[in-house]
């Protein structure tokens, strides 16, 4: 028999228990505080029509998508989470209630190209509030301290929304006479990697030298959050610029009143979010420190979410963070280290099978008051017990022998200073404490 080599395929993450443990918690607080602000849980299939998934058109994402080999051929997984969000909430549009606040944590599946951090499958967590005809701009500012509160429950008190809106450029745009908004637009989410001279480069091509000048003086706009908006105030531009501009202030407000530091929030120009179905609010978070990892979350508003499976118009606004590409930067720094804590704290080992039922009643006992407590059933020599004891970093070790057993007593090991101790066993759980 020929014996096949154990191995996963190349872009995607399989962790060993104790990076689990982390991932899981990570995973836990973030969908916690979404309930907390009682966003409802939803949980859509991982396979989709194709003319759902490919209801806006084909191009980059049909390149990237992996079919599912059927006769029919006409089924995919999901790309991301938005996509089937519109086709439930479009589905199930009679059944819901609007605003409709939505979270999905779950995996998605792209045929991204092999490369550190980058994966074919991968978990997103997002968030979204649904409106039915209108959507309040301030819930623009709830979605952002959703985010907040849960990297502050992560231990992360620095980070940095950097917000903008595009509404604002579009209209900025328009003052200049310029047509090619979105080719514009996608140009400028690409300068935090390629840098303002190849922006400028970029940009001369599309709109020329003269024009490609003003945007830049515009998205490199820094003066900090209140004289930026004066500035922007005191260009009296046309319409759609004063529409975003009102947003702005107003989202910018209500961040602060929601208990967003004003440190956290950068009013920065020159995000944009390339994807063209974003009309309004758009969002990059950065964790303070560590700007080199790139955005953690991001996302924005958009007019109509289900325009492809509705007449009815359902704009919203929400945020998605890459879970497991974060994960992955946060072990590429040495973060994670802090999110580890003993998954045992204490393990019983009973030197021999005449004492499993004895120990298992121990365990039961400590189980009952909330300790995280494991047992040995395995045979074989002590040493190989403490070793396992070992290997799995537990604080202390409870051995129970024959006289153990005769005199009621339990031996404590610790397992940190080597000390051991003979205690009663209806003191166990004191000495534990």
């Amino acid at each position: 028999m020929n014996i096949v080599k154990p191995q996963t395929i190349a872009g995607v993450m399989e962790l060993l228990p104790e990076d689990q443990i982390v991932f899981d918690k990570i995973k836990n607080t973030i969908e916690k505080t979404f309930l907390s602000y009682q966003f409802l849980p939803i949980d859509t299939p991982a396979i989709e029509k194709n003319d759902i998934l490919f209801a806006k058109g084909g191009g980059e994402t049909e390149k990237q998508i992996f079919a599912i080999d059927s006769s029919k051929k006409d089924m995919s997984l999901r790309f991301d989470l938005t996509v089937p969000l519109a086709r439930y909430v479009a589905e199930h549009f009679s059944e819901l209630n609007f605003p409709f606040k939505r979270y999905q944590i779950a995996k998605v599946y792209r045929g991204e190209r092999n490369q550190k951090g980058r994966y074919k499958e991968f978990y997103q967590c997002d968030i979204d509030i649904i409106g039915n005809n209108s959507l309040s701009i301030h819930n623009d500012a709830l979605i952002p301290k959703v985010i907040y509160d849960i990297f502050q429950k992560l231990n992360f008190d620095g980070i940095t929304f950097h917000i903008n809106n595009r509404k604002l450029l579009n209209g900025f745009f328009e003052s200049l006479d310029i047509e090619e908004k979105e080719e514009v637009l996608r140009t400028i989410d690409k300068k935090a990697k390629i840098g303002d001279e190849k922006t400028k480069e970029l940009l001369d091509e599309i709109v020329g030298s003269e024009k490609s000048e003003e945007i830049l003086k515009l998205i490199n706009t820094d003066k900090g959050n209140e004289a930026t908006l004066s500035y922007l105030e005191n260009l009296d531009l046309n319409e759609n610029y004063k529409k975003g501009l009102k947003e702005l202030k107003e989202v910018y407000k209500y961040m602060l009143k929601f208990g967003i530091d004003d440190k956290s929030i950068l009013i920065d120009l020159s995000i944009t979010r390339g994807l063209d179905y974003y009309t309004s609010t758009v969002y990059e978070t950065f964790l303070d420190g560590y700007e080199s990892i790139g955005s953690v979350c991001s996302g924005g508003r958009y007019e109509n979410l289900a325009e492809n499976f509705s007449k009815q118009a359902l704009p919203g606004v929400g945020l998605s963070i890459g879970l497991t590409r974060l994960f992955y930067q946060f072990q590429e720094l040495g973060l994670i280290e802090k999110y580890r804590e003993n998954f045992t704290d204490s393990l019983i080992i009973p030197m021999d099978e005449s004492l499993n039922f004895y120990a298992i009643d121990i365990a039961n006992k400590l189980k009952d008051e909330g300790f995280k407590i494991d047992i040995y059933l395995e045979d074989g020599k002590f040493k190989k017990k403490m070793n396992y004891a070992d290997k799995i970093n537990v604080k202390k070790v409870i051995i129970i022998g024959q006289e153990e057993y005769e005199k009621k007593l339990v031996s404590i090991k610790n397992m940190e200073n080597g000390e051991q101790v003979s205690v009663d066993i209806n003191k166990i759980s004191e000495y534990l404490k």
